[in-house]
């Protein structure tokens, strides 16, 4: 009996929870009845069009200002050597000081050639009392021959004699105008204005003539600027010069903008004087010179702006490019193809544009193929947009985004 009533306990707990199953899912299908009745969301909303900023392109004239490495030399890079070898006696000036032209800087011995100088002279005198006697030898035998009181041969020797005192009275006067030359080389003068170095050397030392360097005088005004420019930038400038996309003067117009290592720039602007004539097969580049007034090269050392052998840049100026596109560097995007830009058509349409980019002016790119005066370009917004999508296109402010980028750039010096 027990066992029976357990029994159906069981069953009727299970019938209880089928029950409770069935009206569950009668309930949600009720709901999904329900819901599949209800009105359909409207489908006539406007589509938001993405939008992106652009800028219209334009051509217009712009400085095209190539930069070089160049290199500071001396207008005159003077040695001083010494004509006489000797010992020197003397130094007059003070070294890497400005020296003026004619100022004394050293002093050879000069007691050996003021004996060779007066010996000379006296060997002049010597020659010139000979010449006398041999020349009134011949005055008188001459009379005598025409008297037959002498032979012809007399009168032969006599003229002989005056030819040869008149050789040796000059050989003489050679000799003393080199003795005096020597006599007057033993004092070493500035044969130009400049700053002297240091000095190679000094009291008591022998030197020899013509090969022993003293020392060297740079003359610091006007000074020297050599650059090598690549032979690539020579046939590319040549090639565009032919085909109008650039133009400039005669070369020796071309004026040169210095810029030293700190960032400073020089105020005076030079001239370009001097191209080589060969391009140099060691380096494939061709020299080209600037000449820069330097004033200040009379200063007292420390107070010029530059010296020999800094390192400079030079920025080329005369040279201008006609009809140029340039679009800011934002709007110009890489690919392993190369270069493109997103381009806005009529229809306000995203167009694909390859385009070759070849310079930056500020924040901008020189664009020389691939786009056209007058044509819209995405600027920002790229990633909203895809080739062939209509976009809302509103215009670029230039000026505002480069303001915000170089109050950008500060920020982050400052940090």
């Amino acid at each position: 009996m027990i066992y029976s009533g357990l029994l159906q306990a069981q069953v009727q707990l299970c019938a209880n929870r089928i029950k409770t199953f069935i009206w569950a899912g009668f309930i949600g299908l009720l709901l999904i009845l329900v819901s599949g009745c209800s009105p359909d969301e409207p489908t006539d909303k406007p589509i938001q069009l993405p939008e992106v900023k652009v800028m219209t392109v334009t051509a217009k004239t712009v400085p095209d200002e190539p930069e070089f490495i160049g290199k500071t030399e001396a207008f005159r890079p003077v040695e001083i050597r010494s004509q006489v070898s000797g010992i020197i006696q003397d130094v007059f000036f003070t070294e890497g000081r400005n020296v003026k032209q004619g100022d004394k800087l050293y002093l050879i011995n000069p007691v050996p050639f003021k004996a060779i100088y007066e010996a000379m002279k006296a060997k002049v005198t010597q020659q010139k009392a000979r010449l006398v006697q041999v020349e009134q030898n011949l005055a008188r035998v001459r009379p005598l021959l025409k008297q037959q009181a002498v032979s012809q041969k007399d009168v032969d020797d006599a003229v002989a004699e005056v030819l040869s005192a008149k050789a040796a009275l000059d050989a003489a006067q050679n000799d003393q105008i080199k003795a005096k030359f020597d006599l007057d080389n033993t004092l070493i003068y500035a044969p130009v204005k400049g700053r002297i170095s240091r000095s190679n050397f000094y009291q008591g030392q022998l030197i020899s003539a013509q090969t022993t360097l003293l020392n060297t005088i740079d003359q610091l005004d006007p000074m020297y600027v050599t650059v090598n420019v690549p032979e690539s930038y020579l046939l590319r400038r040549r090639h565009e010069l032919a085909e109008g996309k650039v133009q400039r003067p005669d070369i020796f117009q071309l004026r040169g903008v210095m810029t030293f290592s700190d960032g400073s720039v020089y105020p005076e602007k030079g001239i370009l004087d001097f191209a080589a004539v060969t391009i140099s097969s060691a380096t494939g580049m061709l020299q080209g010179r600037f000449k820069f007034s330097n004033p200040e090269g009379d200063f007292l050392p420390g107070q010029s702006y530059f010296y020999p052998g800094q390192f400079v840049k030079i920025r080329l100026e005369g040279i201008i490019r006609p009809n140029a596109i340039l679009i800011p560097q934002r709007a110009v995007q890489q690919s392993p193809a190369g270069s493109f830009v997103f381009v806005i058509d009529k229809e306000d349409k995203v167009e694909f544009r390859s385009v070759k980019a070849s310079t930056w002016y500020g924040n901008e790119w020189l664009i020389e193929s691939g786009l056209d005066s007058g044509e819209r370009v995405v600027v920002e917004g790229f990633h909203r947009i895809q080739s062939g999508v209509k976009v809302s296109a509103v215009p670029y402010e230039q000026a505002a985004a480069s303001n915000k980028l170089q109050n950008n750039q500060t920020s982050q010096k400052i940090q």
